[in-house]
């Protein structure tokens, strides 16, 4: 499983881009992707079309819910990685990510990179 973070997600509906060609070789290969209900919200918060809402709807058909072991891990990874201001955010997309043990694909892999000693896996 590939859960889908925000910045993939935003890059991934240029046409062309990268994140678009990656996005299209993951569903022709049949691989699940998802996205965590932090990540969703972001998503949200747009702009975003109703078209684009709806492709990725679609696409990242596997939500998951933010829970009570995702808040637990996404503390232990905002304390051992330094408390970083503004870090928060990706610390709870990366808990439900290493919760369901997923890969996370993300255009800003330097974010989630200091995870990968806790399990995380960048796609």
């Amino acid at each position: 499983m590939i859960h889908l973070d925000t910045s993939f997600l935003i890059r991934a509906l240029q046409p062309g881009s990268p994140q678009d060609q990656k996005l299209r070789s993951w569903i022709a290969e049949g691989q699940t992707l998802g996205i965590s209900a932090v990540a969703w919200t972001e998503f949200l918060c747009g702009p975003i079309s109703l078209f684009d809402m709806s492709l990725v709807t679609r696409v990242a058909g596997q939500r998951r819910d933010f829970s009570a072991e995702h808040a637990a891990i996404a503390a232990r990874l905002f304390n051992e990685s330094g408390r970083r201001r503004g870090s928060l955010t990706d610390c709870m997309i990366a808990a439900t990510a290493i919760a369901d043990k997923a890969a996370i694909a993300t255009a800003n892999e330097s974010d989630f990179r200091r995870f990968e000693g806790f399990g995380l896996t960048l796609a």
